[in-house]
């Protein structure tokens, strides 16, 4: 089997071309940064599926800078949404399926319990709604199509929250950070072996992927000084009030993994462990 993955330069598409060969099942994987797939343009997306003769493309590609996108909505919605088009076109046109990767901020955070695929989006950053522009087009221009909601991704490739606190472990006697704001942490390891999984099956529609279990970012910091062995680094619990932001930032926004269980996959492993495994690695 044939994969394109775009948006190959970031956290997750790196970790797809990375996977070892044992993960890959029999998987060939082909990706694409900015330089080689412009996704705004539909030739560009018709040449690349085209050309290397798809049997699915994994859709990595996206306008995440989550603040920026807030003064920059028009060339969010450019990438997420037009981008997004596109690719489904092109790969309905030459009979591959599509992995599209969407995102918990298409929620507005309000809710007390995991979010279920079903579940009323209401996004309330530029951000949100140009993913789930993405979403809608996804599912507009049809085709053997899956949308695949994540949240909280960290991995070995790109700055993400997990190197943050460790480098912060680094140079500060104190860290402080919000406690109010709750989710679940996905290893893109554990995730890209899901799409992996999920693109060789016609089980199409919308999942909820993302690691197990619910914590707040202070709980996740916590067990990251853990995990590093760092004990003389005070962390400090505080409120979101605390640290205004352009985009605001969702109070709960954990995934309720229904769809995966109803279609028989084994689930993503629970957020602590999944930590503790790239820590090692």
């Amino acid at each position: 089997m044939r994969i394109i993955v775009t948006g190959a330069n970031g956290q997750l598409g790196q970790e797809l071309l990375r996977l070892p060969n044992a993960e890959r099942q029999g998987v060939s994987l082909l990706g694409f940064g900015r330089g080689g797939l412009d996704v705004t343009s539909l030739q560009s997306c018709r040449e690349i599926v085209k050309r290397y003769q798809a049997d699915a493309v994994i859709h990595c590609a996206a306008y995440t800078a989550v603040d920026k996108a807030e003064s920059e909505p028009d060339e969010a919605f450019r990438i997420n949404a037009e981008g997004t088009r596109n690719i489904a076109l092109a790969a309905k046109e030459f009979g591959a399926k599509l992995v599209y990767v969407s995102t918990d901020y298409v929620f507005d955070g309000t809710a007390s319990e995991p979010y279920k695929e079903g579940d009323a989006t209401k996004p309330r950053t530029a951000y949100g709604r140009t993913k789930l522009a993405g979403e809608r087009e996804v599912q507009a221009v049809g085709g053997r199509a899956f949308i695949v909601r994540t949240s909280w991704v960290y991995g070995k490739y790109g700055r993400n929250f997990v190197e943050t606190i460790r480098g912060l472990a680094k140079t500060q006697d104190e860290i402080r950070v919000v406690n109010d704001q709750f989710g679940s942490p996905t290893y893109t390891r554990d995730l890209a072996e899901f799409l992996i999984r999920l693109a060789q099956t016609d089980r199409y529609g919308l999942y909820h992927a993302s690691g197990s279990g619910v914590c707040s970012w202070y709980q996740f910091a916590r067990a990251i000084l853990e995990d590093a062995g760092v004990r003389d680094v005070k962390l400090v619990p505080c409120a979101t009030a605390d640290h205004p932001r352009p985009a605001p930032r969702p109070a709960y926004s954990a995934l309720e993994h229904g769809e995966i269980k109803r279609q028989g996959f084994e689930d993503l492993r629970h957020w602590r462990e999944a930590l503790s495994a790239y820590m090692r690695d």
